[in-house]
């Protein structure tokens, strides 16, 4: 592994406001807005992450304090479309009450308590309780109460549902417990200025895979939120991603990280000759070591190093024979583990021919204009290399995570129950629309459970594959917070600045009286 021990305050290499330099359209200016935090430590307990009281001041503090997304507007697309969302032990119902209006109440029966709502529903006319029949109007109100003479303090006055707090951003639904909450719009600040070209209105939900990780909330959170783990964790990007020299910015209740595509990581010192058999998911060259990985028929990985020398391995990354005793899992995963349809023979694509007077990134971004001005029109023109090719991905207080400007991902974390050791993730992918045409029907939630793989969604395309990669870490960790000597966990100032940004206002949410 190479260190990038530079003597400066970041790491070798071309600094992502020189990549735009050199872009070939004019870049959104809040792109050259540099508002990294303040240098730490941040140091963080070790039980915040398995602590059930921890969990409970969360619930206390954030879930029935803050704005956070709970549906997308698409979810619920007719007048009495329901969802049922949970956080923690919570339930609500968020409900479209009129072709442009939306609810949200406490998703309980103020009779005996009973839920509600088992599940999302269509075109409700009521709530009705199927304990005892007590019946809300989806505006709320009380609306029937069987043998009501036996309860002469209930009426609609006293005992319509309670409503929560909703605000709207971007074609998604946000709820918040706290009836002095401030407005949304004050909550999330200038969050839509970062999508100046493709605004999030404009988008329609294509795909949304959600999974039980057995692990804290946070743990998977905080894995997804930095470029940091690339080095070790992705090296199958290592040659098209310039992770350590991400930039990361900080802006009120969000914060903002920037990778730069198809500009090799300051941890490659030398690259190596491209692989000529290379095939995408089962045979590549590792970017560091430059051993060549590649599934074999055998059920095994074969790893070769410069010598020819070839050692077998298990999926899950034991020995099995040959000199090398030791390799990359991660890579062993990647080429051993379980493929998405066609995946097996998809040869490596070669990078494209750059001509004179031209980048690599310019040359990649051209095809990718093109293809979104069928939908967009004359938009295309203003719109930068960076923001079709960057990962650019945001992180609203406290779980809502919308990538920008061209980038289809959205991500959710949130606690499983009350069990602080599991927590669901989930992701969505959001296509543009053209500017006055319909969103059309949101794609279902495909659910997988804590065994299930993520290839068993190949919905999401590659990133599936890259998601096993970060997910195997994840139980580890949440075992190792257990075990630690000195039960703490610490951040680097810049390259996990998403990190230290989130525990910086979970500390000030949980110390609010």
């Amino acid at each position: 592994m190479v260190e990038t021990v530079t003597a400066t305050d970041r790491s070798a290499g071309i600094t992502y406001q020189e990549l735009l330099d050199q872009d070939s359209h004019p870049v959104p200016e809040l792109f050259r807005v540099e508002s990294p935090l303040p240098p730490g430590p941040t140091v963080v307990p070790a039980e915040q992450y398995f602590s059930k009281e921890f969990h409970d001041l969360e619930v206390e503090k954030v879930w029935k304090r803050c704005w956070q997304m709970a549906c997308h507007e698409d979810d619920i697309p007719e007048v009495g479309d329901y969802l049922k969302y949970d956080i923690a032990h919570l339930s609500f119902l968020i409900v479209r009450t009129g072709e442009d209006s939306f609810k949200a109440f406490y998703n309980v029966c103020l009779h005996r308590g009973r839920l509600l709502k088992s599940h999302n529903g269509h075109r409700a006319r009521e709530f009705r309780c199927s304990f005892h029949g007590w019946a809300w109007g989806i505006d709320g109100q009380l609306k029937e109460v069987p043998c009501h003479w036996d309860f002469p303090t209930v009426s609609a006055e006293t005992h319509s549902l309670p409503e929560v707090k909703v605000g709207r951003w971007g074609g998604f639904v946000f709820i918040n417990p706290d009836e002095n909450a401030e407005p949304l719009e004050d909550f999330l600040g200038n969050l839509s200025d970062q999508f100046p070209n493709l605004p999030y209105e404009r988008r329609r939900k294509i795909a949304h895979v959600s999974k039980i990780l057995r692990c804290n909330w946070k743990v998977a959170q905080e894995a997804f939120s930095e470029a940091y783990h690339v080095i070790a964790t992705h090296p199958t990007i290592l040659e098209t991603i310039g992770d350590a020299n991400t930039q990361y910015d900080v802006f009120g209740n969000y914060c903002r990280a920037i990778s730069p595509a198809l500009t090799p990581s300051p941890h490659v010192e030398q690259p190596f000759a491209p692989l000529e058999d290379a095939r995408m998911f089962t045979k590549l060259r590792h970017a560091l070591t430059g051993h060549v990985y590649e599934k074999m028929t055998d059920g095994l990985v074969h790893v070769t190093n410069g010598r020819g020398e070839v050692s077998k391995f298990n999926i899950d990354g034991t020995w099995v024979d040959g000199p090398m005793t030791h390799a990359d899992t991660n890579m062993i995963n990647w080429v051993g583990g379980k493929q998405l349809p066609g995946g097996e023979t998809m040869p490596l694509a070669p990078p494209p021919e750059v001509p004179d007077g031209k980048n690599l990134r310019q040359v990649a971004a051209e095809p990718l204009r093109e293809q979104y001005r069928a939908e967009l029109g004359d938009v295309m023109d203003n719109v930068s290399d960076a923001e079709l090719l960057d990962s650019i991905y945001l992180t609203v207080f406290p779980n809502f995570h919308p990538w920008g400007v061209f980038h289809r991902i959205v991500y959710r974390f949130r606690p499983n129950g009350d069990n602080p050791d599991e927590c669901i993730m989930e992701c969505m992918y959001l296509a543009p629309v053209a500017e006055g045409a319909e969103r059309g029907p949101a794609a279902p939630v495909h659910h997988l459970g804590p065994d299930d793989d993520w290839v068993d969604a190949p919905e999401l395309g590659m990133l599936a594959k890259v998601f096993n990669q970060d997910v195997v870490n994840m139980p580890e960790v949440q075992q190792g917070l257990k075990s630690m000597r000195v039960p703490e966990v610490i951040f680097a100032n810049y390259g996990e600045t998403k990190p230290r940004h989130f525990h910086m206002l979970l500390d000030e949410w949980i110390a609010r009286d």
